[in-house]
């Protein structure tokens, strides 16, 4: 089972996770998103962070129940299934990226097009085909000039 909290102090707002115990926590650390920050409470309240490159500490200078009791009104609990959720996100993902580099190309493919159809309208071997000559020549042989 996994707890889902509700966090509406920052835009867009963010839903926490939180494991039943540490199978669960796991599994929350192995299937979730790259973008995720993952930490370690423990019962003395002691934090571990998952990767601590990514964490902004704030200091607080007394305990404020206000915030814990904000985020247990939006307590949810569930059972997901984070790998099938990974899964689905990592395919959609692949799926745009798949989708942008063949409109990349095909938009590299109608330049280099136009560049060739711009090529051969500047050049001269359109110019001299006997198709597009006309004479003046009307069909008399007489040398009247006057």
């Amino acid at each position: 089972m996994v707890f889902y909290f509700t966090s509406n102090v920052v835009s867009p707002s963010v839903t926490l996770f939180m494991g039943a115990d540490k199978h669960e926590n796991e599994d929350l650390i192995k299937w979730g998103w790259p973008e995720d920050v993952w930490f370690h409470v423990d019962k003395a309240g002691q934090v571990a962070f998952h990767k601590d490159k990514d964490v902004r500490k704030v200091k607080v200078a007394k305990r404020n129940n206000e915030i814990v009791n904000r985020l247990n009104k939006t307590k949810k609990e569930a059972f997901p299934d984070l790998r099938q959720e990974r899964e689905e996100r990592d395919r959609s993902e692949r799926e745009d990226k798949k989708k942008v580099l063949r409109e990349k190309k095909e938009k590299e493919k109608e330049e280099e097009k136009r560049k060739k159809e711009e090529a051969e309208v500047r050049s001269y071997s359109t110019l001299m085909r006997t198709e597009n000559m006309t004479t003046n020549y009307d069909g008399n042989d007489s040398d009247d000039f006057m």
